[in-house]
C-alpha cells in the first residue's frame, strides 16, 4: 500500500512510512530467495507433469541426486505443498467376507470322506490329474484315480467303485471346482443318497484333511521321481497306498 501511494500519488517515502506505520527498511525489503523459490516450483511442476505417480520423495531425490541442487528438504516440501502437488492417498476398501465355518470332524468311519484333485506332468510335458479320496476320521486312503483327464463321469465311476455300500449318513466333502459342481455328479449323488458338502469359497482350510493328504502325496512320491507314463504313475500310487494305508489293501487293489 505504501509503494502504491508513492507511485500513484507522488508522496515522499517518509510520509508514506509514517501514514502506514512502517519503517523505511521494511519498505525497501526484497525477498532474496524469491527467484530460487520460483525455480524450485518450476522444477517440481515439470517433474510431477512427466511422472504423475511420483511422490515428494521422488521429486526431492531427483533434484538432489540427478540435478545436483543443494536445496533443503523442508524448503522444497513447503513449496511442494503450496503448489498442492500432494498425491491423494486412496483409502483401502474393506471387503465384507463371510466368516469361515469351522472344520467338521466326523464321529465314525465311512461318514465323511474328502475328495480333491491334483495335477502334475510326465517327462514329455503331458499333464495328468489325480483324484484323491480320503476318510476323514482315520485318514485312510480310499483310492487315487490317475489319468490325463478326469471329467465328472470318470469321478462318478471312481466313486461308484470305491463306495460299494454307501450308508445313509455318508457325505463327501469337496471344493467348488468345475468337476464337483457338475450337475451329473450332483444327480448321481442324490440318487445314491450321498451328500456333497461344498466348502466355502477361498477357504481351503475347511478341507484340511485331503489338503494334508495332497501334500504328503506330493512330498513322498509324486515330486520325487521323473515319471514317464500314466501306468508308471499308477504303480507308484498303488505302492504308496499300501504303505500309507496298510489296513485297507482293497483300496489299492481296486486301482489295478
Amino acid at each position: 500500500m505504501a509503494k502504491e501511494a508513492i507511485q500513484s500519488q507522488g508522496v515522499s517515502i517518509a510520509l508514506a512510512c509514517r501514514a502506514f506505520a512502517i519503517s523505511k527498511s521494511c519498505l525497501r525489503y526484497k525477498r532474496k530467495l524469491s527467484d530460487e523459490n520460483a525455480e524450485i516450483a518450476d522444477w517440481l511442476v515439470r517433474l510431477t507433469a512427466t511422472n504423475r505417480t511420483g511422490s515428494f520423495g521422488f521429486c526431492f531425490r531427483n533434484l538432489r541426486n540427478v540435478k545436483g541442487f543443494i536445496w533443503k528438504h523442508k524448503r522444497v516440501r513447503r513449496i511442494y505443498r503450496e503448489l498442492e502437488l500432494n498425491l491423494r492417498i486412496k483409502p483401502k476398501k474393506r471387503l465384507l467376507r463371510e466368516r469361515p465355518e469351522p472344520l467338521v470332524v466326523p464321529d465314525a468311519s465311512n461318514v465323511i470322506w474328502s475328495m480333491d484333485f491334483m495335477c502334475d506332468q510326465l517327462e514329455d510335458d503331458r499333464r495328468f490329474g489325480t483324484l484323491n479320496v480320503l476318510d476323514d476320521i482315520n485318514r485312510e486312503g480310499q483310492g487315487i484315480e490317475i489319468d490325463i483327464s478326469l471329467p465328472a463321469l470318470r469321478v462318478i465311476r471312481t466313486l461308484g467303485r470305491i463306495i460299494e455300500w454307501p450308508s445313509q449318513r455318508m457325505h463327501v466333502r469337496v471344493d467348488n471346482g468345475p468337476e464337483n459342481i457338475n450337475a451329473v455328479l450332483q444327480s448321481w449323488a442324490s440318487r445314491c443318497g450321498i451328500g456333497l458338502n461344498y466348502i466355502q469359497l477361498r477357504n481351503p482350510q475347511q478341507n484340511a484333511y485331503i489338503e494334508g493328504c495332497n501334500r504328503t502325496v506330493r512330498q513322498k512320491w509324486l515330486g520325487q521321481y521323473i515319471l514317464l507314463t500314466i501306468q508308471e504313475v499308477q504303480e507308484y500310487a498303488t505302492k504308496w497306498l499300501w504303505k500309507y494305508d496298510p489296513t485297507w489293501p482293497l483300496a489299492a487293489s481296486r486301482l489295478l
